[in-house]
């Protein structure tokens, strides 16, 4: 199995060292991450600066892997069209540090590294741990080869990827895996505003998670009762059922009346 391996909290963090030792015992394993923290970067990709990529390395790993200057779904990309040689059988992108679920989804690197896999029409997976404090990966991190080897077996449709959330406990812990669709997490946005010592004024943004239930079934939900959560995601972001109500609406093309 030929792993590219990603993430969006740099190539020195824990958590990517933690997945790319889990699967060294049984791939062939590739690392294309970025130089330092690009979280909450979305799917952005870099089109206005030269993108570069340096040999690096991960300790205690025969792993080959390269450190950039570009976003998670640049490094994904970086490997596809030149740095492996060949497509990997799979991209796994994490394990991050924090959930992404909900509205998480539409700023997390993590989660669009996997997307710029899926993008390529390779099966990919964004992992996440729930917690911010005090992470242990080994849970997470073999659950991952494990769902890998399982994708490998019986793949994915096409122009899907699967979000997973893993509770931060040991694994005898956790209360079982849950299939669950996206929640409905949101969060109150924030603005600072502060004057710097040249009196500039400047921003910081801000949000914390706005109180809700967790909808049953839900990623949140089943985080919460210590499951771990798999959401298969899809590319096509069409709302069928709001398709349905504008196709009632009477839209027409403007025109002019011809002059007589």
């Amino acid at each position: 199995m030929r792993v590219l391996i990603t993430n969006d909290d740099g190539i020195g963090s824990p958590g990517l060292a933690a997945l790319v030792h889990a699967f060294d015992a049984a791939s062939e394993v590739y690392v294309v991450a970025p130089e330092h923290e690009r979280s909450a970067t979305g799917h952005a990709i870099t089109l206005h600066k030269p993108l570069r990529a340096h040999p690096s390395g991960i300790a205690g790993s025969a792993a080959q892997a390269w450190a950039t200057n570009g976003t998670p779904a640049d490094c994904v990309a970086l490997g596809m069209l030149d740095l492996l040689g060949s497509r990997p059988d799979i991209v796994v992108s994490g394990i991050n540090v924090g959930p992404n679920m909900g509205r998480d989804l539409t700023y997390s690197g993590t989660v669009s590294g996997a997307m710029e896999g899926a993008i390529f029409g390779v099966p990919s997976i964004a992992v996440s741990i729930g917690s911010f404090r005090n992470p242990v990966f080994t849970t997470a991190a073999q659950f991952a080869v494990d769902l890998a080897q399982a994708i490998i077996r019986y793949g994915l449709p096409e122009d899907t990827l699967l979000n997973v959330n893993v509770p931060n406990l040991p694994g005898p812990q956790i209360a079982g895996v849950a299939i669950t669709r996206q929640g409905t997490k949101r969060y109150i946005s924030r603005l600072e505003k502060r004057t710097d010592p040249r009196g500039r004024t400047y921003y910081w943004l801000t949000g914390e998670p706005a109180p809700q239930m967790d909808d049953e079934g839900t990623d949140s939900w089943a985080l919460a009762r210590g499951q771990i959560s798999v959401t298969p995601i899809g590319l096509d972001l069409t709302s069928e059922r709001l398709r349905e109500v504008i196709a009632r609406w009477p839209l027409a093309v403007p025109f002019e009346t011809p002059h007589q």
